[in-house]
This record gives C-alpha cells, sequence and structure tokens, in this order.
C-alpha cells in the first residue's frame, strides 16, 4: 500500500503539471475550458467559474482537461472558444506546453533540491580512476590496468562513472570506443559490453570488471556482524583495511571483486589500527547477498565513501539543473534510437509497477535527493514521451498540424478520426506489452525462470 501511495502521489503530480500546462496556454489563446480535473472517475466535489469546471475525482491519479471541440466527431461550429477554430500555431502551442511543463518541473525540482542539500557522491562527478580491474573480465580485455583512467568512452571526452555506466547500459554486447591513461599514455582502444543482461535495467555495471575508485583513503570498518571471518580474525571498529595481500583498495566494491576472483582463499589483510599496521590473516566465507545469489564476504559495515553536501547559489543551481534536464533527455533518445537500432530491447520500458519500484526504492533512501532526482526524471520521461509525434500524444497532435500547415487545410474530419482511432488500440496495445514487462521483472517471475 505504501509503494502504491507513493506512485499515486508521484505520477500523479507529474500528470496535472502536464496537464496544467495544457489548461494555462489554452486559457491564455482564449480557447474554452470545459473541464479542468484532478484525478479520474466520478466527481466528488467541485466548482464552476469562468464557464469551466474545476472538479476532484475519485481516483486520484493525474487530472485532465477537456477543451471545447477537442475531440474528434463533435459536432463542428464557428464557436471561436472551440480548440479547432483557433490558429494552427496556437493550437502547437497548446500542445507542447504539456512536454514543456514537465521539463519545468524538472528543472524546478533540481533547483530547489540544490539550493537545500546538494548531495553527490565524490568519485561520480570526478575522473573515471579504476580501483580494481578483475582479470579474465570484459574490460581487462582492452588492456586496461587497475589505477588507470577512463578519459574517453562512447565519444565522451574525459567521462564521471556516470557517463561510463549509462553508455555501457546503451551499448549492451556491442564494441564501444574507449580510451584510458596508462603510465601517463592514452590507449585507444574498442571495448565490447558483453553481459548477460537483456536490457538496460537488468545491467551490473560491475560484472564488466572494474570497479570506480571511491575515495582516496583506505576502507574503514564501522560494525563487525557477529560469528563472521571478520570477528573470529579479530577486526575493530576503526580499523582501516590499508590493502588485502598486495592490492590496495579504496572502495568495499573492490575489496569483493577481489575477493570473488581468488574464489575465498585465505588472504592477508594488512590494516591500520590507531597509527599502527598490523597483518590480519583471514579467510572469506560465502554467503547470502540478498538477492537469491552467493558470493564470498567478510562480514563488516563499513563507512560510505564521502560524499559533498552544499547549499549552491541559484545560479549554480540552475546551471546543475540544465546539465541534468539535457543529460537524461538525451539519454531517453538514445534509448529510443537504441530500439529502432535493434540492440535495445524493448523489454528495458518500465510501466507503472516499474515506476512504483523505482519510486518506493528512491524514497527509502537517505534524504531528499534520490527522491527528488526521480521525481525529476520520471517528469522529463513523461514530457519526452508525450512528444513522439504518435496520434493521440502531444507530438503526433503537432505532427498532424504541421501537415495541414503544409497543405494549408485541415484533414478531413472522418480520416483523423480514424487516425485517432487506430492509435489509440496501439496505446492500448503498448500499454499491455508494458504492463507485461513489469510484471514479467517481478521477483516471484525471475526466481520462477530460474
Amino acid at each position: 500500500m505504501t509503494t502504491i501511495l507513493q506512485l499515486l502521489l508521484v505520477l500523479g503530480l507529474m500528470v496535472l503539471v502536464h496537464e496544467f500546462g495544457h489548461f494555462i496556454v489554452a486559457k491564455w489563446c482564449g480557447v474554452r475550458i470545459e473541464t479542468f480535473a484532478i484525478g479520474f472517475g466520478k466527481r466528488v466535489v467541485g466548482f464552476r467559474r469562468g464557464g469551466t469546471d474545476y472538479q476532484i475525482n475519485i481516483l486520484p491519479l493525474g487530472g485532465y482537461v477537456k477543451m471545447a471541440g477537442e475531440i474528434p466527431g463533435e459536432e463542428v461550429s464557428n464557436d471561436p472558444g472551440e480548440l479547432n477554430n483557433h490558429p494552427r500555431w496556437q493550437r502547437m502551442l497548446i500542445a507542447v506546453a504539456g512536454p514543456v511543463a514537465n521539463f519545468v518541473l524538472a528543472f524546478g525540482l533540481m533547483v530547489a533540491v540544490c539550493m537545500t542539500h546538494y548531495e553527490v557522491n565524490q568519485y561520480e562527478s570526478g575522473p573515471s580512476v579504476t580501483d580494481y580491474i578483475s582479470p579474465g573480465s570484459p574490460i581487462a580485455a582492452t588492456g586496461i590496468h587497475t589505477g588507470d583512467t577512463i578519459v574517453a568512452f562512447d565519444g565522451i571526452e574525459s567521462p564521471n562513472w556516470d557517463d561510463v555506466v549509462n553508455h555501457a547500459a546503451l551499448n549492451l554486447n556491442r564494441s564501444v570506443p574507449l580510451s584510458y591513461a596508462h603510465d601517463g599514455e592514452r590507449v585507444n582502444t574498442t571495448f565490447l559490453v558483453s553481459t548477460k543482461a537483456n536490457s538496460p535495467d537488468q545491467f551490473d555495471p560491475f560484472s564488466l570488471g572494474f570497479v570506480p575508485k571511491m575515495q582516496l583513503t583506505p576502507v574503514t570498518v564501522s560494525a563487525l556482524v557477529a560469528g563472521t571471518p571478520a570477528e573470529r580474525a579479530g577486526l575493530k571498529p576503526g580499523d582501516e583495511i590499508v590493502t588485502i595481500d598486495t592490492l590496495a583498495v579504496h572502495s568495499v566494491p573492490a575489496l569483493l571483486a577481489y575477493m570473488q576472483d581468488k574464489k575465498g582463499k585465505l588472504s592477508i589483510l594488512n590494516v591500520l589500527r590507531k597509527g599502527e599496521n598490523m597483518a590480519i590473516a583471514i579467510t572469506p566465507e560465502l554467503s547470502d547477498s540478498g538477492d537469491g545469489s552467493k558470493a564470498y564476504r567478510l562480514g563488516f559495515q563499513y563507512v560510505p565513501p564521502p560524499v559533498t553536501v552544499e547549499r549552491l547559489s541559484l545560479a549554480k543551481s540552475a546551471k546543475i539543473a540544465w546539465t541534468f534536464n539535457k543529460k537524461s533527455s538525451r539519454l531517453i533518445v538514445d534509448v529510443l534510437k537504441g530500439m529502432f537500432q535493434r540492440h535495445i530491447s524493448v523489454k528495458s520500458l518500465s510501466g507503472p509497477i516499474g515506476i512504483a519500484q523505482v519510486v518506493h526504492q528512491a524514497a527509502e533512501m537517505k534524504g531528499w535527493m534520490p527522491l527528488v532526482q526521480t521525481m525529476a526524471g520520471i517528469s522529463i520521461n513523461l514530457g519526452m514521451f508525450n512528444l513522439l509525434p504518435f496520434p493521440i500524444l502531444d507530438g503526433g497532435m503537432i505532427f498532424l498540424l504541421l501537415i495541414e500547415s503544409a497543405f494549408r487545410k485541415d484533414l478531413p474530419m472522418p480520416i483523423k478520426e480514424r487516425i485517432y482511432q487506430v492509435a489509440f488500440v496501439c496505446i492500448l496495445l503498448f500499454a499491455a506489452m508494458v504492463i507485461f514487462n513489469d510484471i514479467t521483472k517481478l521477483p516471484f517471475f525471475i526466481k520462477m525462470k530460474s
């Protein structure tokens, strides 16, 4: 119920803002608004003002705007308040206003969070320095070594780790250009993103064999789990793990990756305790990872990598928000392009169930940043989806208006009706496919397949 409520609140807000964009521009253009509704279904409460019925309905999932003369097949008149009696440029403005409202919402959310609590992992915004390269892994085939820096990836110069992970997910089982710096020299090569994942949402970047350098300092133990190798070996809270065997580690993922490659064999930890170095022999233990798989672990909690928390100025916040919008929009375009090129599966698309899971996970994370970023991302997705040139969607309306502008006459109403009927069926089929995708990704069905 909590997840459902979170979905209703978040997705409802996105849709409501989208419809408000149409509403405010339609009012400005002089189109008569018959209904502005929050939610769907039976009218619960409302009032009439200026010829518009403002109402709250029983199903609080988004809302809608009903404009006079909007629905194909309605009786046509010379009423200047009807949508189709307005110039095409005004109808285009009304159509594009919804997606623009979503982009503005995403921008505003990011500006607000940056000005109040801008939090980011330090390593994500810096150079892509590797902390560990797994021998025999896909990335190791390029010749890159532990400690090398990725200086170009899939056409992006000086990428951060966020760029590397996102573009790897867009090129599953394809070769991409890769350049890295080794001993001060640039090496240009190609990298095959070899993975068993069928879609970006199933993709685990660590499966490629690299681990980012997440901090400059060693891993610090914060607490021990009773009955585990860490407790038996004599580790204590406050210990700093400088090396495991001869490998210097700066993150727990690097430590875990190394232990998996060693298949749980005895290792020597070089630990710094109260300023003194000491060697501790330890044998990892195979245990449950929490997702049904098993991995070699030591059994301790650790101090997470450092984050930067600031209250940025309006100018800096606006710059970050603009970059976020631009980057997220380009990522959506790349995903759609990848689907048309058939190297990204349509199974990567998510519907209400998938969105609910993402929102719930973000809400469970510490602080407001993950949830606000998720909401901004959903808003951008909604805006971009509605700009697709498909009838019924805003982009489809704009596309038809451009065709009519080219011919300097409106398409016959019977043709429009048939176009919208076919489009409506296609949208229903698309929705069914996306929901089916969501269901097949649920843990119950994944376990059945395995």
